[in-house]
């Protein structure tokens, strides 16, 4: 069965009709198990006996991404005890205030860089609003200088859409130099910044090595960058699929915080968790998978189970979302959740604000997507728009 860019949720409805577990290639090729209903999902995604670790995974299984080690020593490779120790530092730096502090800066951000688009009248709004939002999010939160950003977004575009291995490489060489660099400005000179806190957090004796800091902070940029661009893209273009949904919440923002929820579990942008091991034998919905073999976790595919969210093909603001999938679950719950959150809502309630009449630019049938399992998102969403102040679209 085919999985589509432009379609996916078909193919997941036809795979959860036709069995709980399939045997499948992985995004390298390799030989997979996917598991797509949403009990057998939440179950196994806090299961203890599916290692992230890639040392519990059989030779020729699909492994993930090839990283340096510097990079590799992340969250979501890591089994319990080291996961828990980690997150248990990261956590200390993370807290709610630093996430709240951001608020006003993201709008701050939303509103800059929604000012020219409403000014032309059009745009691609990945490239001039959701991708361009979140990068400087983490620059901020991070304390990257400014002067820094635009190679540090140079290298996060490479490495999410490589040209070829060459490049990738390169840009990861570049992004480590960069990281150790900003390590040690930051032991020598302290900011209001996370790098910072997570250079300061510890617990007792306890505190992360560079290779464990370079880790998170890569993970830290990796996840808060390229999920946020996906989030944004795919919430904004299911709300201009539905005008009364957009009008709703135009008219109504105390419904934001549902919509949000509901928008994540509607169009996420992880089809896939982390890929996990068996450390022993597991039997999920009477399959049994080997040891060591690659277990894929459908996120999105349980996002859209009838067991659970009934007539899950449509948004619906007045759905009791709770207990999506799409920011994980169990030990691996996403540390940045709360900041996801809050960019999504921030980001569009800009846009309902700065641009009540946007529209798609271009004929649904024309968007495109990244021929990704492992991402879903748009290459480019082509906008046009015009503020509360004009009555005519442009070019009118």
């Amino acid at each position: 069965m085919t999985i589509t860019p432009s379609d996916p949720y078909a193919a997941y409805s036809a795979l959860r009709r036709s069995g709980p577990v399939h045997r499948i290639a992985g995004p390298d090729g390799s030989p997979s198990w996917l598991v797509t209903r949403y009990d057998d999902v939440r179950r196994a995604l806090a299961d203890p006996r599916l290692s992230v670790d890639k040392r519990s995974a059989l030779p020729g299984n699909y492994r993930g991404l090839n990283l340096p080690p510097a990079l590799d020593a992340n969250l979501l490779n890591l089994d319990p005890p080291d996961h828990t120790r980690i997150r248990s530092l990261v956590t200390r730096a993370f807290t709610p205030g630093r996430i709240e502090s951001l608020a006003a800066p993201i709008r701050r951000t939303a509103d800059e860089l929604l000012a020219p688009v409403v000014r032309r009248g059009q745009a691609d709004l990945v490239a001039e609003y959701a991708a361009p939002l979140p990068i400087t999010v983490i620059c901020d939160l991070l304390g990257v200088p400014e002067e820094a950003r635009t190679d540090f977004r140079a290298w996060t575009d490479t490495m999410l859409a490589p040209p070829g291995p060459d490049e990738a490489r390169a840009a990861i060489g570049a992004m480590l130099r960069f990281f150790a660099g900003l390590i040690e400005g930051k032991r020598s000179v302290p900011g209001d910044d996370l790098v910072s806190d997570l250079i300061a957090a510890r617990d007792d004796d306890d505190r992360l090595s560079d290779d464990e800091l370079t880790s998170l902070i890569f993970l830290i940029l990796f996840a808060g960058y390229e999920n946020v661009v996906h989030l944004i893209g795919n919430a904004t273009l299911a709300l201009l699929d539905e005008p009364v949904l957009w009008e709703r919440l135009r008219s109504d923002r105390s419904q934001l915080p549902g919509a949000v929820e509901e928008l994540m579990r509607y169009d996420g942008p992880a089809p896939l968790a982390i890929r996990r091991f068996p450390v022993e034998d597991v039997e999920i919905d009477g399959v049994v998978i080997p040891a060591g073999e690659t277990v894929l976790l459908g996120i999105s595919s349980a996002n859209r189970d009838t067991e659970r969210f009934p007539d899950p093909d449509r948004v619906d603001f007045d759905r009791a979302v709770g207990g999506h999938l799409a920011l994980g679950h169990g030990i691996h719950y996403c540390v940045g959740a709360p900041l996801a959150r809050l960019e999504i809502a921030i980001a569009l309630e800009a846009l309902l604000d700065h641009a009540p009449g946007l529209h798609l630019g271009v004929p649904r049938s024309d968007l495109r997507w990244r021929d990704s399992i492992r991402t879903r998102g748009l290459l480019a969403l082509p906008v046009m728009c015009w503020n509360a102040d004009k009555t005519k679209r442009p070019g009118q």
